[in-house]
């Protein structure tokens, strides 16, 4: 593990290579994403740099050492490589840090799928004590004290520096991370030379022989519902059994939100526990069918998959890449 986080800035390096230079199309795809926003939160471009603001400001800790950046990291398609994350104090979270790419496509926040917009996340790390450890009211005398922040809250919202200002200012900035001008995507508009026979080969595979778009479905690769992918055969005696523990319904044992698997190479380890250290691992986990949990998703079963067909998954996998992001 500790070889795949060395080299994780080398493969950035090389997968930005091939995703922004590969593909010689002048297209933008990210410039014409339609962006979804709620009524009381339209998208603007000083909403977003407020938000930016914040994302990157440790005093949203309690002891002013973590920010949103800390577990959301840029150059690692905002996750931070980690098994599970690091809060204050050097406290573990239970889960992976998923990306926050394309998180305004979201139909609902967390890994339980319980939070209905990203305005309710964004409180939930701040005040989750292993994660930033704040108290709210406290947080919101330091960050009105700030004249920057009272200004901007002013100017933008008419209001002083408050709760609704910090988190409508964050999700702005969260919905403004897009990433869908990968190679696939270049692919997917016509560009027939924007990914090679092997990427080909493996979205074939992917897409019509596999039961993979069954969970992942373009073009978000994901269908942001809670499913049990058969990881454990069983969470007794686990302390996170999935959306489980948001409503105690014991057909929710074990499900948690399918990610995205866009720039899938980047945002290693794998599972909502990070307990999947490579993309073999993963493959190895669905050829073998899942652990045989009594609510596993139906679909998955086992499957063969030889060393090219493997080749050409994880290539397919590489045309998902898109890090364009990092020049805005």
């Amino acid at each position: 593990m500790k070889i795949i986080r060395f080299l994780g800035p080398f493969l950035l390096i090389l997968l930005m290579g091939l995703s922004l230079t590969k593909c010689k199309s002048p297209l933008d795809l990210n410039a014409g994403i339609v962006v979804p926003t709620p009524i009381d939160n339209p998208q603007s471009d000083a909403k977003i740099a407020l938000g930016k603001k914040l994302f990157f400001d440790t005093r949203l800790s309690t002891d002013g050492t973590v920010s949103c950046a800390t577990c959301h990291k840029p150059g690692r398609a905002f996750t931070d490589n980690l098994t599970v994350s690091e809060g204050i104090k050097g406290q573990h979270t239970e889960r992976n840090s998923p990306s926050l790419l394309n998180s305004a496509f979201l139909k609902t926040a967390m890994f339980d799928a319980h939070l209905e917009t990203l305005e309710l996340q964004v409180i939930v790390p701040i005040q989750e004590k292993t994660e930033m450890g704040h108290n709210m009211k406290d947080l919101m005398k330091v960050l009105r004290a700030d004249p920057e922040y009272q200004k901007a809250a002013q100017e933008i919202y008419h209001r002083d520096f408050d709760a609704w200002v910090l988190t409508r200012s964050i999700s702005a900035y969260e919905r403004s991370l897009i990433s869908m001008n990968s190679r696939f995507d270049q692919y997917q508009k016509g560009n027939q030379h924007a990914i090679n026979a092997t990427e080909k080969a493996g979205w074939k595979l992917f897409s019509e022989t596999l039961y993979c778009t069954k969970c992942h479905t373009p073009p978000n690769f994901t269908t942001y519902v809670a499913e049990n992918n058969g990881l454990y055969a069983s969470y007794e005696g686990k302390s996170d059994q999935g959306r489980f523990r948001i409503h105690h319904d014991s057909l929710d044992i074990g499900k948690f939100k399918v990610p995205s698997l866009r720039n899938l190479p980047l945002t290693y380890p794998y599972m909502h526990d990070g307990s999947i250290e490579s993309i073999d691992a993963v493959l190895d986990h669905y050829v073998k069918g899942g652990n045989g949990h009594p609510l596993q998703n139906k679909a998955i079963v086992p499957f063969t998959l030889s060393p090219q067909e493997r080749k050409q998954l994880k290539a397919f996998f590489n045309s998902l890449v898109d890090v364009s992001y990092l020049n805005q």
